[in-house]
């Protein structure tokens, strides 16, 4: 009774916020793909009331497309199922404003369920919800906080640059890390781009500018809500590059643009609080408590079987290199950003987690359900982690990451414990998906990959 009241008031919340919005002519209504990218419809206006009510439908093979939005050759949810049709209904995120469109326009987040209401396997979202509820089934409730880089981009001519400051119209072709000046030199984009996150309830924090040519990072505020969580992170991946084009230059989360330089990470921040409010992870002190290292030795136990979830594209190989930033080793620390999972310093009460392993190019809520699943499964299994590494992970004798693609969807699709984490239909699904994009990429120039790549992912 109280899901039907809650379904109810979501849905007069929903019909009320277009009455108070008669300037929006059109709806979009899309759902994220495996790959993270949004799929839906364009619905007028007046006729938005009845998605509300009733949803929408499009085949369940739709959330199941390659890179470039082609069927999968031999997915069973094509032909041999008859490409049947899922059920898509609004998710409690409601209707939001599309800043960066010209015409006043609204945009409503769906998730597929079947026809008898149940929630359809093969949809990230409810991938994550699932990892969810087992937290709930405990008394526990993750709180995440993410950290997404993204490198803006001139792609007008045949070498991609960084865009010309629209104050100055010189091109800066250097790092600038933590500078104030490379910030001011895009200060227009990145005033309109906090306002637009306002304006889509996207809790945007600090902004700083990283080591890559015009790359950037800006922070989302942490969130007892891990759903709402990744439904930021993607909403906010979908303003940023829609935004950037209308400022006449890209924005791109691609792990690699630039051999040269450091790639873009989406690092994710959390701790698990009980139905007291209470951190389990706190300690008192410094080190954390016997809950944060099962946490952490469940993260580590599934880092290199889930590889292709933090780096799910060829491009993303190019980022986990020693001595760039990112990590390639399969080990934790405190206050040590060469390792893949890092314990950071700070109050006890904030004691965390931070997964430094996944690309700017993942899905997140991919990411976030293989993150929060693995700690939950370290959690359930009393699992301990080895010893907590100190100085440089890239010199020491570690276990290693996955080094390429091929590697991770390998050990992907043979793991014992990904169907732990994630639904086994999503995990056939996803791994029938890679392995087509892996054979068709191998067609393509560095330089058309890098073309796929910069407004898609």
């Amino acid at each position: 009774m109280n899901r039907r009241l809650t379904v109810l008031n979501d849905t007069m919340s929903m019909k009320d916020w277009l009455r108070k919005h008669p300037e929006v002519r059109t709806i979009r209504v899309a759902a994220a793909d495996l790959n993270g990218q949004a799929r839906g419809k364009r619905i007028p206006a007046r006729f938005a009331e009845n998605v509300v009510k009733n949803g929408t439908r499009f085949p369940f093979s739709v959330l199941n497309l390659d890179i470039w939005g082609e069927d999968i050759d031999d997915s069973p949810l094509v032909f041999e199922q008859g490409d049947q049709d899922g059920v898509l209904k609004p998710t409690e995120r409601g209707f939001m404003p599309m800043p960066w469109l010209e015409a006043p326009t609204a945009l409503l987040p769906i998730w597929m369920f079947r026809e008898n209401g149940l929630p359809y396997d093969g949809d990230p979202r409810h991938a994550l919800r699932a990892v969810v509820d087992r937290y709930k089934a405990r008394g526990l409730t993750p709180v995440c906080a993410m950290e997404l880089e993204f490198f803006l981009i001139d792609d007008s001519g045949k070498t991609m640059q960084v865009p010309a400051s629209p104050r100055s119209g010189k091109r800066r072709k250097a790092a600038e890390t933590l500078s104030i000046r490379a910030l001011d030199a895009f200060d227009t984009f990145f005033t309109d781009l906090y306002d637009a996150c306002e304006a889509m309830d996207i809790p945007a924090d600090t902004t700083t500018s990283e080591t890559g040519l015009g790359q950037f990072e800006m922070n989302l505020m942490h969130c007892d809500d891990p759903l709402r969580a990744a439904d930021d992170a993607w909403l906010f991946k979908m303003l940023v590059k829609g935004l950037a084009r209308r400022h006449g230059f890209a924005a791109s989360f691609m792990a690699k643009p630039y051999a040269e330089y450091s790639g873009s990470g989406l690092h994710t921040h959390f701790s698990v609080i009980d139905k007291d409010g209470d951190n389990i992870f706190d300690s008192g002190g410094p080190k954390g408590t016997a809950a944060l290292r099962q946490a952490v030795a469940g993260c580590l136990h599934a880092m290199h079987d889930s590889t292709l979830i933090f780096a799910p594209h060829q491009n993303s190989y190019d980022r986990l290199v020693p001595g760039k930033h990112a990590p390639t080793a399969i080990a934790w620390g405190y206050e040590n950003r060469t390792a893949a999972i890092r314990i950071p310093a700070g109050s006890p009460s904030a004691r965390r987690v931070e997964h430094r392993v996944a690309g700017g190019d993942v899905n997140p809520y991919l990411m976030l359900a293989t993150i929060l699943g693995a700690a939950l499964v370290g959690i359930e299994d009393e699992m301990e982690p080895p010893s907590p590494i100190t100085g440089n992970a890239y010199a020491l004798d570690l276990p290693q990451i996955p080094a390429n693609w091929a590697e991770a969807i390998d050990a992907f699709e043979n793991s014992t414990i990904m169907p732990r984490i994630l639904p086994p239909d999503l995990i056939h699904n996803l791994v029938l998906t890679k392995r087509q994009e892996l054979h068709y990429l191998a067609e393509l120039s560095p330089e058309e990959q890098v073309e796929l790549y910069l407004d898609t992912v």
